[in-house]
């Protein structure tokens, strides 16, 4: 019985010793140098008397380096947080007094910022790491370890202004990787191009898919992404098979129309991490027919997804997609407000789940923890924890699980409780729309569409097709047209700067 991530690389090194893991813009490296790479990095931890069981940052740019320190951290006993070097310091700082990390593996160029910090954390330089030596490793730490041990740490935003640690344990990433690869019959012949920063749960799924098949990694240079032209030909030319993004990129290339005459070896393709509109996607499928395309939903609190859809018919453009069904030892539970299963169709409750797929809590901060890893209220026999993920959800007449938004993203407007997910939902189905976000104007009480149309689309058009899709309660009140949406560094729409335009 599998109970570290790293028992994905020790088989693959004795499979495929000399194959290419990972290709970043500058280099590449084989599963065994890796690995050694990885133990060397270890090495150095212990020769600083680095305990098992901490957290260790990790400040390094999306590189195979940054690879290296992740396994290094766990073939330590020890778990690793990813810092991303484009934050503001204020945000690093404030991550590592929350976590409390006293070890960061960096590079000589980030010293000098990072030695602005507290003087009782110790920096540990990777340029000045021998990747030559003998290792001499004890691996007391590494094997006993347990399944419940933490992986990693990913942080995300907190409504306070404090990140947020999800802290997720070895089992619930091996029982997801372990799953994943079964269901997708996934095997050493995926080329996974990676999209996403390597602080994000969507790349914690590429690397581990690729350690536990024996395929290769190919992290994207980030600059790719600013020119989508160039993308594909990059994709074309490491012939890329399967790729996990951000719709917001996948809509991009559909409305610059650019999968047309094009040779991609793409033949799955998992979008994440926010709303995928209709249209695009059916792009698409109109133009990669034979390419599996899957709806992963879940928040990070629930190792990368809780439910994946497998696209398996044509939506009309105002169809939303669905989430589909829960993951292998996975349940979802639908909930009303007084805790009530939900089980008819199109009655909305919140989505909350339970099984192996839970993350521990988060770090340092049980207060927040408590108000959402709850005692399941369905079972009164023994303690058993749900996740409360906030989203809104129904199921429809096929029994599939649809997304209607946020518990914070709902409002209420005119005496009425609105999703502003359905009013987004109903916009980008609209010919013209490229892209949109509708937020609320508690101030004002306006319901603001911004939005992005290269046809220029005004707002009296707009109007018009939404009243027979829409209840005038629900129409947009003010409207805000953009050349192009702001992105966060994850890929998604950026609400909070969106907010400053309103």
């Amino acid at each position: 019985m599998q109970k570290n991530v790293l028992e994905y690389l020790e088989n693959t090194v004795k499979k495929f010793p000399n194959k290419i893991a990972i290709i970043d813009e500058k280099s590449s490296i084989s599963f065994e140098d890796l690995q050694h790479h990885a133990k060397c990095v270890a090495a150095t931890l212990q020769s600083k008397s680095i305990n098992r069981n901490l957290p260790v940052g990790v400040f390094l740019p999306k590189s195979i380096e940054a690879v290296k320190s992740f396994l290094g951290v766990l073939y330590n006993g020890d778990f690793y947080v990813p810092l991303d070097v484009k934050n503001p310091f204020s945000r690093i700082e404030a991550i590592i007094k929350n976590i409390d990390i006293k070890y960061i593996i960096t590079d000589s160029k980030s010293v000098k910022l990072l030695n602005a910090l507290d003087d009782s954390i110790q920096l540990i330089i990777f340029d000045e790491i021998d990747f030559t030596q003998n290792i001499e490793l004890n691996f007391i730490n590494y094997k006993s370890s347990i399944d419940m041990d933490p992986v990693y740490i990913l942080n995300t935003s907190g409504s306070t202004g404090v990140p947020k640690g999800v802290t997720l344990p070895h089992k619930a990433m091996v029982d997801y990787i372990d799953w994943v690869v079964r269901e997708y019959k996934f095997d050493d012949n995926l080329i996974l191009g990676n999209q996403s920063p390597l602080h994000f749960d969507i790349s914690a799924s590429d690397l581990y898919v690729t350690l536990a098949t024996g395929s290769t990694l190919v992290l994207i240079p980030e600059s790719l992404f600013m020119f989508p032209p160039k993308l594909l030909d990059y994709l074309e030319e490491k012939k890329v098979n399967f790729i996990y993004w951000v719709p917001s990129i996948l809509t991009t290339i559909s409305k610059l129309d650019l999968l047309k005459n094009r040779n991609l070896s793409i033949k799955t393709v998992f979008y994440g991490g926010e709303s995928m509109p209709t249209k695009h996607l059916m792009y698409w499928k109109n133009n990669l027919e034979s390419t599996i395309y899957s709806n992963f939903f879940g928040p990070t609190e629930t190792t990368v997804i809780c439910t994946h859809y497998i696209l398996d018919r044509d939506f009309a453009d105002d169809e939303p997609l669905p989430i589909g069904y829960a993951c292998k030892n996975t349940d979802v539970l639908v909930l009303d407000d007084e805790d009530n299963l939900i089980s008819e169709i199109n009655e909305i409750g919140e989505l909350c789940v339970r099984g192996s797929s839970l993350a521990l809590g988060y770090y340092n901060d049980p207060e927040k923890t408590a108000l959402v890893f709850v005692q399941n209220p369905l079972n009164k026999a023994y303690p058993e924890k749900i996740y409360r993920t906030g989203d809104i959800v129904y199921y429809n007449k096929k029994g599939e699980l649809i997304y209607k938004g946020r518990k914070d993203f709902q409002i209420k407007h005119m005496g009425y409780r609105i999703e502003l997910g359905e009013i987004e939902t109903a916009i980008l189905a609209i010919d013209g729309v490229d892209n949109a976000c509708v937020l609320y104007d508690n101030e004002n009480n306006n319901i603001v569409l911004i939005y992005e149309s290269a046809k220029k689309l005004e707002q009296k058009a707009i109007l018009l097709t939404l009243h027979n899709k829409l209840p005038k309660y629900m129409l947009p009140t003010k409207f805000i047209l953009l050349d192009g949406m702001p992105l966060n560094i994850n890929g998604k729409i950026d609400r909070n700067k969106l907010k400053e335009l309103i």
